[in-house]
């Protein structure tokens, strides 16, 4: 699953671990373990390894409990959570669906950075009110610095951090119009991210003292994230009004059971060409009854093709995908994707075909800079 390891399951949710969380959790384990080995020298072995060990896993640990915090809040709204991966630069929450509403999605994005924030405050209130010292003391103070560095870093306004899915929901709300937000906050996002980058190049050129390499390798995450954000806005944009019944094939391989296989290869197949290779069949009030496979042609002697009907040789609808013809093209869009087929079968909601909605065609519709008039 691109990388990613699953180590179990939390509320429900699947958790998955990236491969290169491994690497940060070994640069912070040394990282942490060497700077409490020099501020505590009395520590003795490997202690201050350990620690850090100690450290580095209640870091993620905090970093789950934030999308933790994003996951709720979806469910509570009614969205599922696929998953929940940590990885290089923290964690990701996949939701199922966007929010139906700006106030829905604002509490989603908001409600990681507020977890943080408690904890950030909780952790705070428990170094000052227990009696914990030394290296004790210091686990504690990074843990509580780390959630407000997290929850600060995750409000900046621009995707795909948390503040730009904020700044997305409230120019929803101002607009009216969801993808407009997307855009703006997909654009400041990008503004981040150049910014990020720009002050890593300086830094490691040693022009600059302000930012690192990781400065420079969040701006690429950050820049990376915002122009795939942008181009999603803009596809979503045109979209948006269409359904899948605005971009059914013309001339979709459709055949009567009624017909024989002789009319089905005059009429049908020959007319094709070699495009399909499998058609749809139809009863005479044209619902979908079962499909039709060319190969069919061969396993009949063609003397007899004339006595033979499409009703006698056809196959049953099984695992054929079917979408109704008045769902949105970006849900159909979606549904593509999630399911990795070539194309959908769009019927009405009496039964009725309308034809066969291939995932090229929505690819052609993008490329073409122009969009059918929903009918």
């Amino acid at each position: 699953m691109n990388g990613n390891i699953r180590v179990g399951s939390l509320l429900g949710i699947p958790f998955y671990i990236n491969v290169s969380w491994f690497l940060v959790l070994a640069l912070v384990t040394w990282s942490y373990g060497s700077g409490l080995a020099f501020e505590f020298p009395n520590l003795p072995g490997i202690t201050p390894w350990i620690m850090g060990l100690v450290a580095a896993l209640l870091l993620f640990a905090s970093v789950l409990a934030h999308e933790l915090g994003h996951s709720i809040a979806a469910r509570r709204q009614g969205v599922g959570v696929r998953s929940i991966t940590l990885f290089l630069f923290g964690g990701l929450a996949a939701l199922e669906k966007e929010s139906d509403t700006p106030s829905g999605a604002f509490w989603v994005a908001i409600a990681g950075p507020l977890v943080s924030l408690a904890l950030f405050f909780g952790l705070s209130l428990t170094n000052s009110v227990l009696p914990l010292a030394g290296p004790l003391s210091a686990v504690l103070g990074l843990l509580a610095y780390i959630n407000l560095i997290l929850a600060a870093f995750n409000l900046i306004p621009g995707l795909p951090l948390d503040g730009g899915n904020v700044l997305k929901a409230l120019v929803w709300k101002l607009t009216g119009n969801a993808y407009k937000g997307v855009e703006i906050a997909s654009r400041v996002g990008q503004f981040f991210g150049w910014t990020a980058i720009v002050l890593g190049v300086l830094s490691v050129l040693g022009i600059s003292q302000v930012g690192s390499i990781w400065t420079l390798l969040i701006g690429f995450f950050l820049l990376q994230n915002a122009n795939r954000s942008a181009q999603y806005a803009e596809v979503q944009a045109r979209l948006d009004g269409l359904t899948a019944a605005d971009v059914v094939t013309p001339d979709s391989p459709v055949v009567a059971q009624s017909a024989t296989l002789r009319e089905f290869a005059d009429e049908a197949v020959l007319s094709a060409g070699s495009q399909w290779r499998k058609f749809l069949v139809i009863d005479d009030e044209g619902q979908l009854v079962g499909t039709l496979a060319v190969d069919i042609l061969r396993q009949i002697p063609r003397e007899d093709w004339a006595q033979v009907r499409v009703c006698d040789r056809m196959d049953p609808l099984e695992g054929i995908e079917t979408v109704d013809s008045d769902r949105p093209l970006l849900d159909v869009l979606g549904k593509l994707e999630e399911s990795q087929i070539p194309a959908l079968v769009v019927t009405k909601a009496n039964g009725m075909l309308v034809g066969l909605l291939e995932r090229s065609a929505v690819i052609r519709l993008l490329q073409q800079g122009s969009t059918p008039n929903p009918a």
